[in-house]
């Protein structure tokens, strides 16, 4: 038996539309045909081992990144926009990969560290809790979000009805609201809609919501768009004290602005309105309502379709997913005889105890986007030895290979596939 901790492909919301479903959505992809791992690791892409010997260290990165990197051609907001959310983007992209495969053996360092202190000797070359592979490359390095999330506030001019990212931080009060227009992980089609709900709040006499007590309505945009060039847009709106029929009047208003008026160009596939008082709400707590177009979008992965709701988790790179998914299966080994679980557990103590005294369960794959943080803890729990005291009786797992595929090109994040057998 194999599972897989981490995975939420398919989770709230994003369905694969099949005859059959089976136990692992986001993992029973066709065609597993079996292959040494050897075989495997040789047909990622990207796989130059010239990545190990020449590295990059987040001093050289920095020294680098002060002199002679890329400018943008806007302002120095936008200069500070893409430096904060996509740190590494004046990189080349070899170079981005050295820094990301830098912090992933430092990772491997500290499980090492801590396993050695509970007496498990794993010391591999470098002081790693196991071999590291290259970081596996994204094939798509620009504009491959699938998602993006843009805030209502003021922008550098003064603008409340600004919409954008955040620059700053509320503990500060030096926030500020910076267009997207420059950033590189952002494809086009959500900047365009954007901007579009920026000329649409802009032209409305409400006020945009930007601290809930001090009033106002228009908040944050969330853009989703697929491979089939399906585009969904989800405006979130504080209602205050505003009654139904003056709600109804903003909503007829949006739609119309979205299919009559200049939010045409956006050829928007779903038009979705959330009436929130919380800064977050589920469907469950304040329903979505679909003003235009399909309740669904749909997009494909290795095969597999997927319909995709307002609220619905799906990894935000999806053609960095495909290749993340193909390698996943096949380290899995799976075989006729073999049961896949694909375990979506975050942090879940108790079900990493369930993994740990299952006796059934001999490889486990351990997907993680921050193996620096609460995931450390799992993979101690689920390599020491028994601890009555924390119910883990079960055989120790050892970790085998770890695997970092980058889902996010010009940040500092990507993807960590660990896999610990026993």
């Amino acid at each position: 038996m194999c599972g897989f901790l981490g995975g939420r492909a398919a989770r709230r919301g994003a369905v694969p539309v099949l005859p059959t479903v089976a136990l692992s959505c986001a993992l029973r992809l066709p065609c597993w045909h079996l292959r040494p791992p050897g075989a495997l690791l040789s047909s990622l892409p990207g796989r130059d081992c010239s990545l190990l010997s020449k590295k990059t260290t987040a001093a050289k990165w920095k020294e680098k990144k002060a002199g002679e990197g890329r400018s943008l051609p806007g302002s120095s907001w936008e200069e500070r926009l893409a430096s904060a959310v996509t740190p590494l983007w004046r990189l080349p992209y070899q170079e981005q990969l050295q820094v990301k495969y830098e912090s992933q053996r430092k990772i491997l360092q500290t499980l090492a560290t801590l396993l050695e202190e509970l007496g498990i000797d794993v010391q591999k070359p470098g002081g790693l809790c196991c071999p590291l592979q290259p970081v596996v490359p994204s094939p798509v390095i620009n504009g491959y979000r699938n998602k993006s999330t843009f805030s209502v506030n003021r922008g550098p001019d003064g603008n409340p009805k600004t919409v954008g990212l955040y620059v700053g931080t509320g503990r500060a009060r030096n926030i500020v609201c910076v267009k997207a227009n420059h950033m590189e992980n952002i494809p086009p089609k959500h900047k365009q809609v954007a901007q579009c709900y920026e000329e649409f709040i802009r032209r409305s006499p409400l006020d945009p919501c930007i601290l809930f007590h001090e009033g106002g309505h228009w908040r944050e945009l969330v853009v989703r768009t697929t491979s089939h060039s399906h585009t969904m847009a989800i405006i979130t709106f504080h209602p205050q004290e505003l009654g139904q029929e003056a709600l109804a009047t903003q909503k007829a208003l949006l739609k119309e602005f979205f299919t009559c008026g200049p939010g045409t160009v956006c050829a928007l596939t779903s038009l979705y309105f959330q009436e929130s008082t919380m800064t977050r709400c589920s469907h469950e707590q304040s329903p979505f309502q679909l003003l235009h177009g399909e309740p669904h979008i749909f997009e494909e992965v290795l095969g597999l379709k997927f319909r995709i709701s307002p609220d619905a988790f799906f990894q935000v790179n999806t053609s960095g997913a495909e290749v993340l998914y193909r390698a996943v299966g096949e380290l899995s080994q799976a075989g006729e005889d073999t049961m896949l679980l694909d375990i979506c557990c975050g942090t879940d103590h108790r079900v990493v105890r369930a993994i740990r005294n299952c006796k059934s369960i001999r490889r486990l794959l351990y997907i993680s986007c921050k193996p620096e943080g609460e995931a450390m803890r799992n993979f101690v729990e689920l390599c020491c030895p028994p601890d009555p005291g924390k119910k883990l009786a079960g055989e120790p797992f050892a970790p085998m290979l770890a695997i970092p595929f980058d889902m996010f090109p010009h940040t500092v994040h990507c993807e960590l596939v660990l896999l610990f057998t026993r």
